[in-house]
């Protein structure tokens, strides 16, 4: 067997590791994962009757086009069904983007620590993957805008950033649109946004009239808590979305997540209320971390990176002996771990548990 060179060393996606093995593995009764950025709420009620109303249509392949949410996106956020494209979770948009437009020898700009299939999917086709790190966790466009070439192709923006939380506004996201070229599109992921409370924020949806090198992604997995029926959505000029949906596989999103997803997004009081426990979760956690002096940064998505003062695996190893999972493992930032805002209890618990530990930790120093 001879596979493509450029993969035979990519690192494989590690995923929060799951409860069940914890509690096997540790003989655990109780188990809290903070560690995916999953919805500690659920979804909505009408997304579950939803998922129950299409059990009888289980041997029917589902809309290859998605008709009937398209209809009902595009009203919502008043943009055509044809600037809209579907995947298994914006992840799998993110692989078509790379595909459709992606060759050898191609290049690629982004941030340093940021959501990793970005580089995973520029590395599979075989083209250059330019990092720019961070300052002080949040995206350096004018370094990144000062890398674009005649070769790049795609700028990937992580807003909020995943793992860190930060944001840039619409200011600075402006103004870094205005000056790229325009044969390099612009892929702003947008998958917490719904979380966002800062008033700075840019809503891309508002800037796509302007720039028809940019597209959003979108998900259902994140407030809408979809996210084991994988399904997310990009949204932008109909020419680029034709040039991505070219490439999508056929049937990539089933029955049950087209529907649970339209009914999920007509019941935007579940939404509203997720995002007010989300901002007092991370209200809580923020003033826990700078009791126990504790740096963390300015949190925007459903999740909160903080700076552990020592090795970030040791303290997650030690955490998850006492039932909770948690985020660590990041590779610029070795004493730092991303925690999930979970419910009022789950937090109270991941707190208590977090002290705990950074005792036992200091002691053994």
């Amino acid at each position: 067997m001879r596979p493509k060179s450029n993969i035979v060393n990519l690192p494989v996606y590690q995923p929060g590791k799951p409860i069940e093995d914890v509690k096997r593995e540790l003989g655990l009764a109780e188990v809290i994962k903070l560690a995916s950025n999953e919805n500690p709420f659920g979804c909505s009620e009408k997304a579950k009757q939803a998922i129950a109303n299409e059990l009888s249509q289980v041997s029917i392949y589902p809309d290859g086009f998605a008709v009937q949410l398209s209809a009902a996106i595009a009203a919502h956020f008043n943009v055509n069904p044809n600037q809209l494209v579907y995947g298994a979770g914006s992840d799998e948009i993110i692989l078509m983007i790379a595909r459709a437009f992606i060759v050898p020898g191609d290049e690629t700009i982004m941030a340093d620590q940021t959501f990793p299939q970005y580089k995973h999917n520029t590395d599979i086709e075989g083209a250059v993957c330019i990092q720019v790190p961070l300052i002080d966790g949040k995206h350096d466009l004018p370094g990144m805008l000062a890398r674009i070439t005649e070769k790049t192709k795609v700028v990937w923006v992580c807003n909020p950033n995943n793992p860190t939380g930060t944001i840039v506004s619409k200011e600075e996201l402006v103004a870094f649109l205005n000056q790229v070229p325009k044969h390099v599109l612009v892929v702003l992921d947008e998958a917490y946004c719904e979380y966002v409370t800062d008033q700075s924020f840019p809503d891309g949806l508002e800037l796509l009239p302007h720039y028809e090198n940019l597209i959003t992604l979108r998900t259902f997995s994140k407030i809408y808590g979809l996210a084991s029926l994988r399904i997310g959505y990009g949204i932008g000029h109909p020419e680029v979305v034709k040039l991505i949906n070219q490439v999508r596989e056929p049937f990539n999103t089933s029955r049950f997540a087209q529907a649970a997803a339209l009914a999920a997004l007509g019941d935007q009081d579940f939404i509203r209320q997720c995002r007010d426990s989300n901002a007092a979760g991370i209200a809580y956690l923020q003033a826990e971390f700078a009791r126990l002096g504790l740096a963390s940064f300015p949190a925007h998505g459903n999740f909160v990176m903080f700076d552990v003062q020592r090795p970030a695996m040791t303290v997650f190893n030690e955490l998850m002996r006492k039932g909770i999972i948690v985020r660590a493992g990041h590779k610029y930032y070795p004493t730092y771990i991303r925690v999930t805002v979970g419910s009022e209890e789950q937090n109270r618990k991941f707190i208590q548990a977090l002290e705990e530990v950074l005792q036992e930790v200091a002691v053994e120093a």
